[in-house]
């Protein structure tokens, strides 16, 4: 349906203007009525745009209102279209500014096609104008919008623009292009002829407006492949002819006016446009008969492996799933029923208290993943079928609860096993027997530690007297103790506490009050026994006599046992003995002994004896307080006094005799149940541990023995806090006590004062210990006096050797002179001590004697030199030492040679300087404290070694010769070359190798990819190669094959006569051949050997050498002399005729020298004289010249050959161009003729039509453009022959330009790279042979320097001519004097076999016969021993060698 912005119904003026008419004309517009070619044929409407091709298609259009600017044409299509072109034929002008628009929403949204504009900038300002760069680019194109032509001028549209390539049709992208559902063309700016610019009245304006005779709108109806008709849209009945309707009659399973959607129930695959032979229909959706509906899940599509996306709706018969295979919560699937029966799901019954999920079973059997259909899910503490009983452990089965039953949470270690550990109702958990509480999980009272015991918990037993009471920690155990009680049973003390033992209260006789005649007795201890005593000693109390002890210490009001201690010393018992307590005051009555008597205070006993003894006396060391232990409360369950009961604890302690043990001084190792008793005793006596009170001087610690408290003392040190010194000892402090040590025999007893150690001495006995005689005297005990002859006034009390004698005398009695001195100093001699002359005496700084004598016949004094001095008085040094023993304070000191010198050598040092001269061992040096250059090791320890170093390896500055290097001094390590290791430099460095090569080791190089490793021979380089590899790096193929191991490898086929070695060239299979032997096989003779192989006799040296030198200068000039007549006789010579012809005559003089051959005759007679001289010439002179004529033969080759090469090339690709410019200008028919043709045909038309266009007008614009399309063709044609340019193409589409074309800069524009017309190729054709004429001028200048070298090549053969003639003069000198050689040698020969002949007898031995030979004749060294052999004694015996 088109409609318009101005669609007049009314009558309206309308003006045509054309341009070959000066008149206007104006005719009335009626549109009220439809179109008819004779009732209305000025009817314009907006339908008469629609294309008919009838014949009078000229004689409708529509026309807009006129002068109106502003103008919309708007096509509204009943569906979506695939819309491609769009195509405009004007009336009038075309519009100077217009749009197009398209709307895929039924004209909800718009989007622009392209803008349309005369002048792009002032129109559409912003918009791109191309070209475009993607094919959905928005440009503004003024190709249709200029005022040429005034009538049917054509805009023309395409959706997709050829000139790019569509990867993908079907991409969204270019589909949005295609789709529309309205099309709209906006007219925005009328075209004029200006006159309007000039006079701005209406009817100016009115003289414009928009005229369009057909609009071609070229597309399809777009169903997506789904449908091969469309058909009108429901509700639109009207029969319209040629009407193309949007309502596609679609297949595949889809709907919609353009297929664009799946039909109902068929989404199981997403919607697509069919692609070629690919319907991508439309699939239905599998529901299994329990639904109708269902739509497409993309997630669910992409989770298949995109093969199905469709998703039932509204499941019946209690299913659900994405294609209703599944049950619904609380229904499971019926294992024997097929998954499409209505009755396949079935009600779970489950109890809804102790299922999961209020009573969901399994719905389907699954074995892989444990689901049985119908089967509950109980609660996690739920069991049974129905899940409606507790788990074994549980109880209380509850809705609410999560986990449908609560655990009992009874404790393990305090209920049975076995069994429910709980009542299942109320939760009361089962207990053992000491376990109490709801959850068994608190011990009784006075018991801890729950466990997997019998019982379940253990008894606290704390101990009764370290603990307050019998309660404890339920879960450690740990009892209340009491101050300085610890461990879980209180049953220890703190470090630094004790607990006391029974007889802890312990009063020493010895500390009480004493009564009259009473001694105190000392007793020392015996170091290897344990005394039987307590305190310092005894006191012995005789009859009648008393002992007071002050107690004032005692912890704990109850009965205690009074303990004496004594050693009875009578024959009896002592029959009475009175004991009486006194009291501070009265006892109170709520005290424990608030029951006791006075008579218990006063008691008689009787002391039995142990052994029977003389004196009337006993001896007492102590008295001791003991508890009445069995009074305690820890032995009694009831009564009292004598009537008390006791327990088993009491039993227990008679049964290990405890007490008596604790009565004894010297006591039995006690028993752990006696210990823990008497700890708990101790701790209820003082309810507390006792510090230990270890006396910090006389204890090594602060640390007691727990039990009972002694410290533990130093040595020398008693008592239980270790603070006073032991009999026999003195001077407590913090090293212990000193022994007194007195001595037996000068004091009276071994004790000594406590503080001094003062001993009881003897009279006339001295010193602390009593052990001295008094000064003057010796010999301890039975002193005598000193006898020093007078000399001391002391001696060694104990040997009676005199001290500190005087007069230069020594000796045990001061009987003999000191060393130094000389004389008699015995007592009576007349005769005393005096210096020795050696030579100044002692005591003058110039004593160098040990000592000397009197001789006793000449009376004369002698001196004893010490070590280092000689002469009558020592004046002088020895050999080895050096010094100025003549002057005062000088000596004589061994020379410092470090043990490197003869020291009986007198000239071995310098007897003033101490300089060593004479240095040995392979030392040098001021004290020969240094190796020798080229030795090393240690001159002070005389082990100086010459150094040793491989000539090869060590750096060459270091070595004199191969026997005589120098090296590190201390080490004795050579400098080594680069890579060179060891201590001798004797060695390469790992992966190194070629020592032998003087300049170090070089890498190994092996192929890492090939080899075995990166090491190497280090002799021959050879690296471990892998199979298949080999050569010296493995990177060449294996021994005795070539090639490229990574292509193929072939075995050399060397005949074994004819090389040096099996293996050939790995790179080119050459075999290597022997001298004289050439061929890839080696198998016959080269070039300047004679004979047959192998047997190859090699020419003179000289013809080998001026052979390859002439043959190759013969060869290239041939060369060149065949490539100069090759150049002569091709084409394009006549610019370059007179330099060829210079150049054929330097040819021809070049090959007329080298056809002398100036060489040939003297290497003629240079090869008759080597044949007669049988001794090595040397010429290396001749080496060097033909060594540089090889090398200008090179250069002069390598010029040659590329200069030839050149001039072919580029002289046939011209011939090539000339041929191909012939053919399109010269030759018949060719294409430049047929243009001219054409454009005369042309002209001669335009003549002869012109009188008839003239008086013709109204016809000429029809005329006028049938000339055209005929003179477009024709030019068409000829400019894609001649420009290259493709058809309908205008100058700016085109690359290549055209006839008429021209550039920005009004060049002409024809041609061009990459176009393929007549001027490109002539255009090519010219700059070849350019090209050509450069390379000719090229190739001209290298023949002149090539002309030039061989110039010097003639000169220098000259010079070897020259050379060879001195050559041949010296070998004719040589050859003489060999002669002569050889005749002297024959005569020396005869006269040896003359001389001996006389002696050819069995008598004289061969060897005998040679040494008279020998002794006769003096043969030169020349001759040389084997020469005499061989002719002298031909077959002499072996065994005279």
């Amino acid at each position: 349906f088109l409609e318009t912005t101005i669609a007049p119904r009314i009558k309206s003026v309308m003006l045509i203007i054309l341009l070959f008419q000066e008149d206007k004309k104006c005719f009335i517009c009626d549109s009220e009525d439809p179109f008819h070619d004779s009732l209305n044929p000025d009817s314009h409407r907006i339908e008469n745009v629609v294309t008919t091709f009838a014949p009078n298609r000229l004689k409708l259009w529509w026309q807009s209102e006129n002068g109106l600017e502003n103008v919309t044409i708007q096509l509204n299509l009943e569906a979506e279209f695939h819309f491609t072109h769009l195509i405009m034929t004007f009336k009038t002008f075309r519009p100077a500014a217009m749009l197009i628009e398209r709307s895929s929403d039924f004209g909800k949204t718009w989007q622009v096609y392209r803008y349309f504009a005369y002048d792009c900038e002032s129109s559409f300002p912003g918009i791109s104008t191309g070209p475009m760069k993607k094919v959905d680019d928005i440009i503004c194109d003024s190709r249709y919008s200029d005022i040429e032509p005034s009538t049917e001028g054509e805009v023309i549209y395409r959706v997709l623009d050829p000139a790019f390539r569509i990867e993908d049709p079907y991409s969204p992208r270019i589909q949005s292009m295609y789709a529309i559902t309205n099309l709209r063309v906006k007219f925005i700016k009328l075209h004029t002829l200006g006159d309007n610019l000039l006079d701005s009245r209406m009817e100016i304006r009115e003289k414009y407006y928009y005229a369009i005779y057909d609009m071609v709108v070229r597309g399809n109806c777009f169903c997506y492949g789904h449908a091969s008709e469309c058909a009108p849209v429901d509700g639109f009945n009207e029969e319209v002819e040629g009407m193309v309707h949007g309502h596609c009659m679609c297949r595949h399973n889809t709907k919609g006016l353009n297929c664009e959607q799946c039909l109902d129930f068929y989404h199981d695959l997403p919607w697509r446009p069919a692609e070629g032979r690919n319907s991508n229909a439309c699939k239905k959706c599998n529901c299994n008969g329990h639904s109708s509906q269902c739509h497409f899940d993309m997630a669910v599509y992409m989770t298949t492996g995109n093969t199905s996306g469709g998703v039932c709706d509204d499941c019946q018969h209690n299913t659900v799933g994405r294609n209703c295979e599944q049950c619904k919560p609380f229904y499971f699937q019926h294992p024997e029923r097929d998954l499409r029966d209505p009755d396949v799901c079935e009600p779970c019954n489950c109890d809804p208290a102790g299922s999961q999920n209020g009573g969901i079973c399994d719905r389907y059997t699954d074995f892989s993943t444990g689901l049985i259909a119908g089967q509950c899910r109980c609660k996690l503490f739920v069991e049974g079928e129905r899940c409606d009983l507790c788990k074994e452990g549980f109880y209380g089965l509850s809705a609410d609860d999560p986990a449908g039953c609560q655990s009992c949470a009874c404790n393990p270690l305090g209920t049975h096993p076995g069994g429910n550990p709980c009542d299942s109702e109320t939760g009361n958990c089962y207990c053992k027997r000491l376990v109490t509480g709801k959850q068994c999980d608190h011990c009784l009272p006075e018991h801890w530690g729950l466990s997997n015991d019998m019982d379940g918990c253990r008894p606290c037993d704390c101990d009764q007297g370290g603990a307050l009471n019998n309660n404890c920690s339920s879960q450690s155990g740990q009892c209340e103790c009491r101050p300085h009680m610890f461990g879980r049973q209180c049953n220890q003390v703190e470090p630094g506490y004790y607990f006391i033992s029974l007889d802890h209260y312990i009063y020493e006789a010895e500390e009480a009050s004493l009564g009259p005649v009473i001694n105190i007795v000392e007793r020392q201890y015996t170091p290897d026994r344990t005394p039987s005593w307590t305190g310092i000693g005894f006191v012995r109390v005789p009859e009648g006599a008393y002992l007071e002890f002050y107690i004032d210490n005692i912890p704990y009001s109850m009965e205690y046992d009074i303990l004496v201690r004594y050693e009875p010393q009578l024959p009896d018992q002592w029959e009475k003995a009175v004991i009486s307590v006194s009291r501070p005051g009265k006892i109170p009555t709520g005290s424990r002994c608030g029951n006791t008597v006075p008579d218990d205070d006063n008691q008689v006993v009787s002391l039995s004896p142990a052994f029977k003894k003389l004196k009337q006396s006993n001896v007492t060391f102590s008295l001791v307080l003991m508890p009445y232990c069995k009074s305690l409360d820890i032995f009694t369950v009831g009564g009292s006094g004598e009537d008390v009961v006791t327990n088993s604890a009491w039993e227990t302690f008679q049964r290990y005799r405890c007490l008596e043990n604790s009565r004894s001084v010297v006591k039995t190792p006690m028993t752990d149940v006696c210990k823990n008793i008497i700890f708990s005793i101790s701790a209820l006596l003082h309810e507390t541990a006792l510090s230990c009170q270890c006396d910090p001087q006389g204890s090594l610690s602060s640390v007691c023995d727990p039990s009972g408290g002694q410290c533990q003392c130093r040595p020398n040190v008693v008592g239980r806090q270790c603070d006073r010194c032991a009999p026999g000892t003195f001077s407590f402090g913090p090293s212990g006590c000193r022994p007194c040590e007195c001595h037996a025999r000068g004091s009276y007893n071994a004790f000594c004062d406590a503080e001094t150690g003062q001993c009881h001495c003897f009279p006339g006995v001295y010193g602390r210990q009593c052990d001295r005689c008094l000064p003057g005297f010796w010999g301890f005990p039975s002193c005598q006096p000193c006898h020093c002859n007078g000399h001391a006034d002391d001696c060694s009390p104990y040997t009676g050797e005199c001290l500190s004698c005087r007069d230069h005398t020594t000796g045990n009695n001061c009987e003999r002179c000191q060393a130094g001195y000389y004389g008699d100093p015995i007592l009576g001699s007349g005769d005393h001590c005096r210096p020795c002359p050696c030579p100044d005496g002692p005591e003058s700084g110039r004593q160098f004697a040990s000592g000397c004598y009197q001789d006793p016949v000449t009376l004369q004094v002698v001196c004893v030199c010490s070590v280092g001095y000689i002469g009558s008085r020592c004046d002088e040094c020895a050999s080895g030492f050096f010094g100025s023993p003549d002057e005062v304070g000088g000596a004589c000191q061994p020379c410092q040679c470090n043990n490197n010198i003869d020291t009986t050598d007198p000239e071995a040092c310098d007897k003033k300087t101490g300089t060593c001269m004479k240095c040995l061992y392979h030392t040098e040096g001021e004290n020969c404290h240094l190796c020798k250059q080229g030795y090393y090791g240690s001159a002070v320890q005389q082990d100086c070694r010459k150094c040793v170093c491989n000539y090869l390896g060590t750096i060459r500055e270091d070595c004199e010769d191969s026997e005589n290097c120098r090296c590190e001094a201390a080490t004795g390590q050579c400098r080594c070359l680069p890579n060179v290791v060891g201590q001798t430099c004797d060695r390469c460095a790992p992966h190194t190798w070629r020592l032998a090569s003087g300049a170090g080791c070089e890498q190994c190089g092996c192929d890492p990819a090939r080899s075995l490793g990166p090491a190497c021979n280090e002799f021959t380089g050879q690296c471990q190669c892998m199979p298949g590899f080999g050569g010296r790096t493995c990177q060449e193929c294996q021994e005795l094959f070539w090639g490229d191991p990574d292509v193929e490898c072939q075995a050399c086929d060397c005949n074994p006569r004819g090389i040096q070695t099996p293996q050939c060239d790995r790179a080119t299979g050459q075999c290597i051949c022997n001298e004289g032997v050439e061929g890839p096989r080696c198998d016959k003779c080269s070039r300047g050997y004679s004979g047959f192989f192998p047997d190859c006799v090699p020419c003179h040296q000289c013809f080998a050498l001026w052979d390859v030198i002439i043959s190759e200068l013969a060869n290239r000039t041939q060369q060149f002399l065949d490539r100069a007549n090759a150049l002569k006789i091709t084409g394009v010579t006549g610019p370059y005729q007179q330099t060829l012809n210079t150049l054929e005559e330097k040819l021809s003089e070049i090959k007329t020298i080298i056809a002398q051959n100036p060489a040939a005759e003297p290497l003629k007679n240079i090869g008759n004289l080597f044949e007669e001289a049988d001794t090595d010439t040397d010429l290396s002179a001749l080496e060097t010249d033909a060594k540089s004529l090889d090398h200008i033969s090179q250069q002069l080759h390598l010029i040659s050959a590329g200069a030839l090469d050149s001039i072919t090339k580029y002289f046939q690709m011209s011939l090539e161009a000339e041929e191909r410019v012939n053919a399109s200008t010269v030759h018949p028919g060719s294409t430049v003729e047929l243009s001219a043709q054409t454009r005369q045909e042309v002209e001669d038309l335009i003549n002869e039509k012109e009188a008839q266009f003239k008086q013709c007008p109204t016809a000429s614009p029809s005329l006028l453009s049938n000339g055209n399309k005929a003179v477009t063709a024709s030019l068409s044609n000829m400019s894609l022959q001649t420009c290259g340019t493709p058809a309908g193409a205008s100058c700016a589409e085109s690359e290549c330009g055209g006839l008429n074309c021209r550039t920005d800069d009004g060049r002409k524009k024809c041609g061009g790279p990459g176009c393929e017309g007549l001027v490109t190729v002539a255009h090519n054709a010219w700059q070849k042979a350019m090209d050509f004429d450069r390379d000719i001028l090229s190739a001209l200048a290298e023949v002149e320097q090539l002309s030039r070298m061989v110039s010097e090549a003639k000169q220098r053969a000259d010079e070897a001519k020259q050379n060879a003639q001195a050559v041949l003069l010296k070998t004719n000198a040589t050859k003489e004097q060999v002669d002569r050689s050889n005749e002297d040698l024959r005569n020396l020969i005869k006269q040896i076999r003359d001389f001996l002949m006389p002696w050819q007898t069995p008598s004289f031995p061969v060897c005998t016969r040679l040494s008279i030979l020998l002794a006769q004749i003096h043969l030169h060294a020349a001759l040389g021993h084997c020469f005499l052999w061989a002719h002298v004694f031909p077959s002499a015996p072996v065994w005279c060698s």
